[in-house]
């Protein structure tokens, strides 16, 4: 507890009438009945406000949330005292949030139920909790405060940020995947697997003609193909040190994790079976499955994964998807090399192409390319260009040997990612390679 403002006032104006006490003796007695009658309120109110305050209090706020959205926290007061009372409210909203219009002012009438709310909006994903509430009541006259902890726990799920995935999503269902670099070949009817018979169109090849369905119709008939389908599409995702770094206030690990929503998606809708496995710290494995509860049961598995500090071991996770993957699949692995990781990842590569066709997606950081396009003026920029030629040079080598190999290698910037995965993906279901 503490004096409120009025209670310090209080104090000042007896303090500084007390400086008239000597020019006037008459004052004296009216002074000490101020005084008294000052010190009798300060107790008197002290211990009223030592009570128990009845309140009851409950806070409702969605149980799933995407980072970044703002969503709406209601909380609700019942006054169970037989009096009024004002206090200020604030609320224990979790760590890496923001809360905006705390604190609250209020006057909690009794008997009477206080609604309030104010906007939250979460900052990373993974599970949040909101621990309780701070009450500061103001007493009856107004001369203390008392802070009241009301422990109220609620636990969130923090999910990825789905504006960008359902802009993609949209677009991808209305046919329209090139307006962020996603080229469709149009190829008229052709494809892998059989789907039906229609009249003949302009263009259509002869070796499209159903010549039995010709002669029943007396009319050209063609044979519609599609790409080939139940075909499955693994990920490989390195949740190690070097998935932390950030560009555009995101990390590596959001924006793959982004990207990875993104194919999974347009992969379930052609009735491909989707899986994933994790590595670097952080050990998941969900067996791939199609069905449209697919991308749900993605989110709930890869909401919480956070980026560690260990190394990622290319060898051993290439290892375990062989032990639990027999059935050839696209692997679609996405990591962040350094030059120390190019021998472990050519060996495991190797394993993995034996069986599977295999999609390597290295990000590299934009520092490194702004560095390259800075103009070199004293000795310093140069050894930084040199530096990061040689490095991005060695990385060059590394992937045209993976390239060799028939691993398909994209080098690109996180923000690439996503557009560049769906592209590769359709590339490779349209030429049949799995």
């Amino acid at each position: 507890m503490r004096p409120s403002g009025n209670a310090l006032i209080l104090i000042l104006i007896l303090t500084l009438t007390a400086l008239i006490l000597p020019f006037s003796q008459g004052f004296l007695v009216m002074w000490k009945a101020g005084a008294a009658l000052v010190s009798g309120l300060l107790i008197f109110d002290f211990f009223l406000i030592r009570q128990n305050f009845d309140i009851e209090f409950k806070r409702e706020v969605k149980q799933s949330i995407s980072v970044g959205v703002v969503s709406k926290v209601l909380l609700r007061f019942k006054n169970r005292q037989n009096f009024d009372f004002s206090v200020i409210i604030h609320d224990h909203h979790p760590e890496n949030s923001k809360a905006d219009l705390l604190p609250v002012k209020a006057v909690l009438q009794k008997n009477h139920e206080f609604v309030t709310m104010y906007d939250f909006s979460p900052q990373k994903r993974g599970n949040m909790t909101f621990k309780g509430i701070d009450l500061i009541i103001l007493s009856r006259f107004g001369l203390w405060w008392k802070k009241k902890f009301i422990k109220a726990e609620d636990k969130i799920k923090v999910f990825p940020n789905f504006r960008e995935i359902k802009k993609y999503t949209l677009l991808a269902t209305d046919n329209r995947l090139s307006r962020i670099g996603i080229k469709q070949k149009q190829r008229r009817g052709q494809g892998n697997d059989f789907h039906q018979l229609r009249e003949y169109r302009s263009g259509d090849s002869f070796r499209q003609i159903e010549w039995n369905a010709t002669s029943k119709y007396l009319k050209l008939i063609s044979k519609e193909y599609q790409d080939e389908r139940d075909q499955q599409v693994i990920f490989l995702l390195d949740c190690g040190r070097h998935m932390r770094h950030a560009d555009n206030k995101q990390s590596h690990l959001d924006q793959a994790l982004n990207a990875m929503l993104l194919l999974s998606y347009v992969a379930s809708r052609q009735d491909d079976a989707v899986g994933f496995m994790t590595f670097g710290g952080v050990d998941k494995w969900y067996p791939p499955k199609k069905g449209s509860e697919t991308i749900r049961h993605i989110l709930n598995q890869i909401y919480d994964i956070q980026s560690s500090v260990s190394a990622a071991d290319y060898l051993v996770t290439a290892e375990k998807l062989l032990a639990l993957q027999k059935r050839r699949a696209l692997i679609i692995l996405i990591t962040n090399t350094r030059n120390e990781d190019h021998e472990d990842l050519k060996k495991a590569v190797q394993m993995l192409k034996k069986r599977h066709l295999t999609i390597l997606a290295d990000l590299r950081e934009e520092i490194l390319d702004r560095t390259l396009y800075k103009s070199i003026t004293d000795y310093e920029t140069a050894l930084k260009f040199q530096t990061v030629s040689a490095y991005l040079e060695d990385r060059k080598q590394n992937h045209q040997f993976l390239s060799h190999q028939g691993v398909v290698t994209l080098d690109l910037l996180a923000p690439q990612l996503p557009a560049a995965l769906v592209n590769n993906y359709l590339m490779i279901k349209a030429s049949a390679k799995l």
